[in-house]
Parts: C-alpha cells; structure tokens; sequence
C-alpha cells in the first residue's frame, strides 16, 4: 500500500518538466515550436474569453439573479482574478503546455495530475461545444437580418433537449452549424499555432470593437427601472434552487476559461517565464472590464424579463432600441467572428492539454504525434473536434454550462493550492512573478472562492462529474499508472 502511494504522489522537477516542453529548442517528432510572443499571447486569452459569455450566457444566467447578475459577473470575476494570479506565479517558473495539469504535476503528484487533466479536459471539451452552438443562434441571425433567410429548425436544435419534463428526444433533428463551426476550427489547428494565431488575433480586434459599437447604443436606452427589483432571489436563490446570484456565478464561470488557455501555450511561446504570466494579467484585466461594462449596457437597455430564452440576446436588444435592423445585422455578424474566435482557442487549449498528459505516458503516444512540417499534433486535433462537434451537433446546451464551471473552478482550486506547495516545497525557485502577500493570503481566497461557487451548482452536475472522474480513475489504474514515463525511468 505505502508503494503505491508513493506512486501515485510521485512528482515531476521543474527542469524536467521545462525540458519536455521542449524549452531548449529544437524539434523532435513530438515536439512543439515556439512562435508566439506576447501580443499573440494576450489575443489568445482574449480570444477563448470574451465571447459566450457576454454573447450567449446572459440569457442563461439572467433568469437565475436578475439585474443582480451583475454581482455574479463580479464574483465570477474575481475567483478568475485570484486563480490568475496563481497561474501567473506557476507559469513564471514552470513554462509548459500543459496548464493546470503541469502545474499539479510538479507540485502536488501524478493521480493528482491526471484528475486535473480529467477536469481539464471537460471543461475545455463542453466549452467548445458550448461556444459552437451559441455560434448557432448568431449565425441563424445574421443570415436573416442580411438575407431573409433562416436555418430550417431541424438543422439548428439538438437531437437531446432538456425540456420541463425531463430528456426529450427530438428525432431527426441536429444542430448543423456548430459541426461546420468546429471543422473550420480543426482546418486552421491544422496549420499550426502561429497561423491559427494571427487569423484569431484579427477576431479578437474586430469583436472587442463589435462590443464597444453595441455599449455605445445600448447606453442610450439605458434606464434605472430595468434594475427594480435589483436582487429578486438573493444570494442563494432564497429557497429556489437554481436561482440566485450564486448559481448564476456559476453558469457565467465558464466564460473565464480563456484565461487558462494562455497557460496552455508555454510550451510555444517565446520567454514563456516573463511573457506567459504578463499574458494571463493583460488578458484578464481586458475581459473584465469588457464584461461588466457590457453587463451594465445590456441590463440597462432592457428588462431582466426579456432575457429568458431570448435568441442572440445582444442583437435583440440593439434591434429593439434603435428600431433598425442593420445594428443587429452588424452585431450579428461580430458575435459569428467572436464566438468562431472563443471555439478555435478553446480547442486549441485541449489539444495541448491533451499532448501533454500524452507526453508523459499517462494516455497513448497517438495524442503527442506531431507534423513534422507544421508541428501541429493531428491525431489529437482531429479526435478533439470530432469529439466536439458531435456534442455541439446533438446536445441540449442547457446541459453543458455547469459542467464546465465544474471542470474549471475544481481545476483553478487545485492550482492555488499549487503554489502554497511550491512556495514551501521550493522556496528558492526562479519566479518570473511572485504573488503579494504571502504565500498563502491569495491562494487561499481563490479556492475559497471557487468552492463558494461550486458548492451551488446543481445536483445533476454534482452527478455528470462524479461519474466522469470515476471513468479518468479507471482509466489511470488500467493505462496510466503502467505507462507512466516517470515511473519507468524510475524517478
């Protein structure tokens, strides 16, 4: 027994795991190439940010708290403030692509790594498929304030829908658009970091400027009554389950995710120790206020009435005050980049994850396989978009929200306990960024936070993730803690 739980804590160094990232150069077959500097790098984390969230999850998380949504973007901010931080530290001293499961790796041990990925690995599939069919709703809109045409509904409403009586079936139906979504995206992965990079960086320009066109004329209309009664359900929902502030905190969470994809890069990004951590704070200063100067403009413009089951909310509502329909037409078709822009980075961020974990033995070789002209690893990319798209094609949205929020706040916990451990674990480690005040005071917050806001998610998603991280123990007994490389060099 005592063997196996040393196994199982077994740790990674720092310089190894900097070394597996390829941090000295050069390209081996499983390698991956360091092109992005810190421009890139802050587009990328606004990119896998800003979109959903303010495009699509309002309507979602609206109906929960009401005008009080406002508080939830602000809780859901500041857990993604104080785990950002802590990303920030453990970037600036273990550069590597793996994010959060890299991070567990070296600082806490391998079956703690694993289920990190595990909780990784879900949070990044369901936001893509989460992003993709938001995707959906934006495009059918556009196309009909440009052309008067719609998507037929069987070709844009999933074949499971959760409906006031449970699961329905809806045969014959699939949700077309967020299947073409996801493939464009795995053309450009393709490529190569460095051109799916430049093309994102373009979408994040284009729709930080959509956002500003949409404050701008949604602050015309702005009025105080849509803001009574501020706080309809309290903070817990006051005996209502599924709503309140809280839960609706956890519905918006997701839309912080991006700012872990940045730490998925370090593996190919240039001085990942200095422009990794500086990424992560540029990003999440910019999403922030993004976010809640949108929030205000929305919830100013209209009723919190309005919200529920309002198709491409944030068109609607320019429609709706100005009386015009070119200002949603313009919208529209910013939300369609936008939310192409949050996809692609997402599914970036799994496919790295993926060929880390890989790296490292704990899943087949097949995911660390890499092109050896574009460095892309492509058995990895195409499985995460087949994967993806089919979610996105065939799945009820509603069902999707929370899970994420669950993968990526038990994710973030595990890292802020990181740096607690590597602060006393190796005190004497380079740190690009060094935490204020102590090694415990924002770690502590953070996962503090975050457990506040997991302990309101529903009782359904407490069960999806139960048995998803059953199935990744399973899967660490029966392949993992075998093919381990740590273990079989006998580290």
């Amino acid at each position: 027994m005592s063997s196996l739980f040393n196994r199982l804590m077994r740790t990674k160094s720092v310089d190894a795991e900097a070394g597996a990232a390829g941090a000295h150069g050069g390209h081996s077959g499983d390698e991956l190439n360091r092109t992005l500097g810190l421009f890139s790098l802050v587009m990328l984390g606004v990119g896998a940010t800003i979109g959903t969230g303010i495009f699509f999850a309002m309507v979602e998380a609206v109906p929960k708290a009401g005008p009080a949504v406002i508080y939830s973007f602000l809780i859901a901010g500041l857990a993604a403030a104080l785990t950002a931080l802590c990303y920030a530290e453990l970037a600036s001293s273990i550069p590597a692509s793996g994010s959060a499961y890299s991070y567990t790796y070296v600082a806490i041990g391998e079956f703690a790594a694993y289920i990190v990925g595990a909780c990784l690995l879900l949070e990044y599939a369901l936001a893509a498929s989460a992003t993709s069919i938001g995707w959906s709703e934006y495009l059918n809109s556009f196309l009909n304030h440009a052309f008067g045409v719609e998507i037929p509904d069987y070709l844009r409403s999933p074949l499971i829908v959760s409906g006031e009586h449970g699961n329905e079936i809806h045969w014959g139906h699939f949700n077309l658009p967020p299947m073409i979504l996801v493939s464009m995206c795995c053309f450009l992965l393709l490529r190569g970091a460095s051109e799916s990079a430049a093309v994102n960086a373009i979408m994040v320009l284009i729709k930080i400027g959509i956002l500003v066109f949409f404050s701008a004329i949604a602050f015309t209309a702005f009025s105080t009554e849509h803001f009574k009664p501020f706080n309809p359900y309290g903070l817990m929902g006051n005996g209502q389950e599924g709503k309140g502030v809280l839960a609706a905190a956890g519905t918006i969470f997701f839309s912080f995710i991006g700012l872990d994809t940045v730490a998925t890069a370090g593996a190919e990004v240039k001085n990942p120790k200095r422009n990794v951590p500086l990424g992560i704070i540029i990003a999440l200063l910019i999403v922030v206020a993004a976010y809640i100067t949108v929030a205000v403009a929305a919830m100013g413009a209209q009723p919190a009435a309005e919200f529920s089951g309002q198709e491409a909310g944030l068109a609607a509502i320019l429609e709706k005050v100005t009386g015009s329909g070119w200002p949603a037409l313009l919208l529209s078709a910013g939300a369609v980049i936008s939310v192409f822009s949050v996809t692609l980075v997402t599914i970036y961020g799994q496919t790295r994850i993926l060929f880390a974990i890989s790296r490292d033995g704990l899943i087949p070789e097949k995911f660390r396989t890499v092109n050896p002209r574009t460095l892309a690893p492509v058995f990895n990319t195409v499985v995460v978009c087949i994967f993806v798209g089919l979610i996105g094609g065939f799945v009820d949205s509603g069902y999707l929200w929370d899970m994420v929020s669950m993968g990526t706040l038990v994710a973030f916990s595990v890292v802020s306990i990181g740096v607690i451990v590597m602060r006393y674990k190796a005190p004497d480690m380079v740190r690009g960024f060094k935490l204020p005040f102590g090694a415990w005071t924002i770690p502590t917050a953070s996962v503090l936070v975050c457990g506040w806001i997991i302990s309101d998610l529903s009782k359904a998603t407490y069960t999806v993730f139960t048995i998803w991280i059953g199935l990744a123990i399973l899967g660490y007994f029966m392949y993992g803690l075998r093919h381990s490389k740590l273990a079989n060099k006998g580290d």
